[in-house]
């Protein structure tokens, strides 16, 4: 992490602040602004996308494309997260939640086959 920056979720929460301040605004100014007027299929659609580059990243063994690719991948779900009214510290909350629990655990009390 960069000297001064603050801790990873105050990057995040920042970055979050950023992409509120940015709906509503001129689609010609602003990729964030554009997104949320695109709506938010083609914010899921771009999580999608990001999410496969870096998994291709990933089985090429691409280090530097996926810490690329990761990047982008976490800007559009926080744009997504934004748009569903959901916060960094939602998000953050429920990590802490799950905290300790087994992942197979988690899953059976899902209302959705595990994968």
């Amino acid at each position: 992490m960069a000297s001064g920056t603050g801790s990873d979720n105050e990057v995040l929460e920042r970055l979050y602040k950023v992409i509120l301040s940015r709906k509503g605004g001129d689609p010609e100014k602003s990729h964030t602004a554009k997104l949320f007027s695109r709506g938010r299929a083609r914010m899921a659609q771009k999580v999608g996308e990001e999410a496969v580059e870096t998994a291709i990243a990933a089985v090429g063994n691409k280090v530097d494309e996926v810490r690329q690719e990761s990047t982008d991948l976490l800007y559009h779900l926080l744009v997504l997260w934004a748009d569903c009214g959901i916060t960094p510290a939602d998000v953050f909350a429920e990590l802490a939640h799950r905290e300790g629990t087994s992942g197979v655990d988690e899953k059976k009390k899902r209302n959705y086959p595990a994968s």
